[in-house]
């Protein structure tokens, strides 16, 4: 079988930019003003503002809450929710759970232990056990973004601390972390990479034995890509691999499986508000440095890596709050950071002040609680001794002041439960690009059944439901206004402004002579990429057709980065414009697709003297996915179609773990209906050319 954590690394074409203004347009061809620095895309303003108003259609419901069968009804619906943006759990198989080493703690014994969430799928922890009598209350600790994992300082103590004071504590390497990242070649080093040609600012990989290929913040997201194709998020595989390290906990002798809690800070924070609203064994719970409102947090640092994000929530009235009021009435703590500049302390106290209105409606305010300490993001001092006072509180029944003494730590070495320190290294081991490859070939399986057993406007209806859009005659027509000409020999080019739901820079090439023939020229690098003279609209426009280029939004002159954008330089732009789409339950694909079809009719019958024109749609790089959908779900409105260095493949996405700059292409869920090829089907082999095709790493590759 082939091995994924073999990687195909990422290459990105160099972007085509032309030179004449600071932010890379022509002043030529610009048609709106340049934006100040540091300002949002009109993209991201415009998600933001929708998210807002679904936000405030949760708080309307909210507010409606008056008894406790409302209380538990909302419960019931967020739960539901919850589920169905993760999409399917696997089945519980075997643990094969095994103590690899016993080590000496300060003031505590240290357990290595090994175990499987899924056949072949490794979790490396550590239990830190009381010195006193067994059964033990246990608190599981899931990790934050931390490069060492379980290993790492703030982890090592309050495990330590925990164990300590009465508490066994389990904490885990995440995947990505720790012992668990899974992007390494198998010999312990990444496969060799092409340097040149990679994006502005991206990191260089290095070829050391044992290194990681990336942050576990970015390793978390590339595996959120295929996931999320196949119908899932990085969030299920870190729920399931927390969940069942309660199983192997509740497994053992010495573990009370009645008194469960479960505290993480910061990326650990977002598991146990997960876990905690999820699994109901876990009785105390205290996120740390992560709860806020989604309303403060998309107006700060906006959305963050893929298993912070699930598809639809707030569409569907799943705020952070919420992963409080599920579990109510069992005591939780809300640990927070004045200082945090991540998770902003006026959302966290936003949820505390809802959280006790909803607790009290089970007649339990008390259970309920904040603990704020004056710190910037992290599992400060005062935050470890606040889980752990809390943990005694309703675990052992102890509410007393205890304190944080020095404490030894280990080195990361000390607790590796591999022989080299990764679950990749060992010989049968799977990972998560793995699975995701797994579950992409039994859905292609599937899919084969369905497109030979579907007609093919029952088909198209599947995917515009799947994709999210209107149909064509059901979207307004875009409005415009002219902004100036630039005059060319043979030919004048009118800058306008197409609105939809945004403005929508555009050139229209007219010629002096015209043809007849129209043609809709979308760039994923801007309309001015190939506007320059000699270039392919240039060479149209002289043979006498009229041209439209437009920048679809986040493209070209609307391309603007996100002032706290983090992904950058793996992801490409739109990054947080994805994540965004992607809670309000959207795509950039469908978003653009229904952007290309507004174009369209607009060019169809722009001065066209009642006869609507024939269109050929043209779509480059990144804007020739969502040509491909515009033209297949829609065939008759489009004479031809040609798809230039365009991705022509999805399966090949998921395949390729290092395929960062692909994730504003993914449509959630999409491999279960369609791949990219099947789009050709639906619009006929004769009237589609494909130039120059790529796959997912942006390499060229054979087409038929």
């Amino acid at each position: 079988m082939k091995r994924f954590s073999l990687l195909a690394i990422f290459v990105a074409p160099p972007l085509m930019i032309a030179a004449g203004h600071a932010d890379g347009q022509p002043e030529e061809l610009r048609v709106l003003p340049a934006a100040p620095p540091g300002t949002p895309s009109a993209l991201y303003q415009y998600l933001l503002r929708e998210a807002e108003a679904a936000i405030d259609r949760r708080t309307q419901a909210w507010d409606q809450i008056a008894t406790v069968e409302q209380a538990r009804r909302w419960q019931q619906e967020r739960r539901d929710i919850f589920l169905r943006a993760l999409g399917p759990f696997p089945e519980r198989t075997p643990l094969n759970a095994r103590v690899v080493a016993t080590l000496e703690g300060d003031g505590c014994r240290i357990e290595k232990v090994i175990y499987e969430s899924r056949p072949r799928h490794r979790v490396t922890a550590t239990l830190y056990l009381p010195l006193g009598a067994p059964p033990y209350p246990a608190v599981l600790v899931p990790c934050g973004h931390s490069a060492d994992g379980k290993a790492s300082a703030s982890h090592q103590l309050v495990c330590t601390l925990l164990a300590r004071n009465g508490l066994a504590a389990l904490c885990y390497d995440p995947i990505g972390q720790g012992e668990r990242y899974q992007c390494f070649g198998r010999d312990g080093r990444p496969l060799p990479v092409e340097h040149a040609g990679r994006p502005a600012g991206a990191r260089q990989l290095r070829d050391i034995p044992g290194q990681p290929l990336c942050h576990c913040v970015e390793e978390h997201t590339l595996m959120g890509i295929g996931a999320m194709l196949v119908g899932t998020n990085t969030a299920l595989y870190r729920i399931w691999d927390g969940m069942r390290s309660i199983d192997y906990l509740v497994s053992r002798p010495d573990i009370d499986p009645k008194r469960i809690g479960c505290t993480g800070n910061s990326g650990g924070g977002t598991l146990t508000s997960y876990l905690m609203a999820l699994d109901d064994r876990i009785y105390c719970a205290a996120p740390v440095c992560y709860l806020t409102t989604f309303r403060r947090l998309l107006r700060g640092g906006g959305p963050q890596d893929a298993e912070q994000n699930l598809f639809g929530q707030l569409a569907h009235g799943l705020d952070e709050a919420d992963y409080v009021h599920i579990r109510a009435p069992k005591p939780t703590a809300i640990l927070a950071g004045t200082r945090d500049s991540t998770f902003d302390i006026l959302g966290t106290w936003d949820i505390f002040r809802e959280a006790k209105r909803f607790y009290a409606r089970f007649d339990h305010p008390e259970r309920v609680d904040l603990v704020e300490t004056d710190a910037p993001h992290g599992f400060s001092p005062q935050l470890r001794v606040g889980a752990v006072r809390w943990m005694r509180r309703w675990l052992l029944g102890q509410d007393d002041a205890i304190t944080e003494p020095p404490l030894k730590l280990r080195p990361a070495s000390d607790l590796w439960c591999t022989p080299r320190g990764q679950v990749l290294f060992l010989p049968d081991e799977r990972s998560v690009f793995d699975l995701n490859r797994e579950r992409a070939a039994t859905l292609a399986k599937q899919r084969a059944a369905l497109w030979k057993n579907t007609p093919p406007d029952a088909m198209r209806e599947r995917i515009r439901v799947t994709l999210g859009v209107k149909s064509w005659d059901r979207l307004p027509p875009a409005q415009h206004r002219a902004v100036g000409t630039v005059r060319r020999d043979g030919y004048d080019i009118q800058k306008l402004v197409l609105t939809t739901e945004l403005d929508l820079p555009a050139l229209l090439f007219v010629p002096q002579q015209p043809s007849g023939e129209a043609y809709l020229y979308v760039h994923g690098d801007g309309k001015e990429a190939d506007a320059g003279p000699q270039g392919p609209i240039d060479n149209l426009a002289r043979k006498g057709h009229l041209v439209l280029a437009v920048d679809l939004s986040g493209m070209g002159e609307t391309e603007r980065r996100h002032p706290r954008d983090w992904g950058r330089s793996m992801f490409g732009p739109n990054t947080q414009e994805y994540f965004l789409a992607y809670l309000l339950g959207r795509s950039l694909v469908g978003m653009w697709t229904e952007e290309i079809w507004r174009c369209g009719r607009f060019l169809a019958s722009h001065r066209a003297h009642d006869k609507p024109r024939r269109i050929h749609l043209v779509g480059v790089g990144n804007a020739g996915v969502p040509a491909w959908h515009a033209a297949a779900l829609e065939p008759e409105r489009f004479a031809s179609v040609t798809l230039r260095q365009t991705l022509t493949s999805w399966t090949s996405v998921v395949e390729t773990p290092m395929a960062g700059t692909r994730l504003p292409l993914t449509v959630p869920g999409a491999l279960a209906v369609y791949d990219l090829p099947d789009l050709e089907l639906l619009i006929g082999q004769d009237r589609v050319k494909i130039e120059e095709p790529r796959n997912a790493a942006g390499r060229p590759v054979a087409h038929r």
